[in-house]
């Protein structure tokens, strides 16, 4: 004797997909925001209080990037 079975899965309605999307966008726009904030206080550093730090400024935006996105 053969059993079959049939499992339905719930598609996700159009305001679920909607909420993910807005979920996604507010987070790049947090991670954003948190990159432009860190490069704006890390130029406003002048060259020697940057040198105490040990940062260049060729390094700003690295830093930056791993602050908002992680490594």
């Amino acid at each position: 004797m053969a059993y079959v079975n049939t499992n339905r899965v719930a598609s996700k309605g159009l305001m679920d997909r909607v909420l993910v999307l807005k979920d996604g966008v507010l987070a790049a726009w947090q991670q954003r925001r948190v990159y432009n904030r860190t490069v704006a206080e890390l130029n406003a550093l002048t060259d020697r209080e940057l040198g105490d730090l040990g940062i260049s400024r060729l390094g700003i935006t690295d830093i930056a990037r791993e602050a908002a996105y992680g490594k």
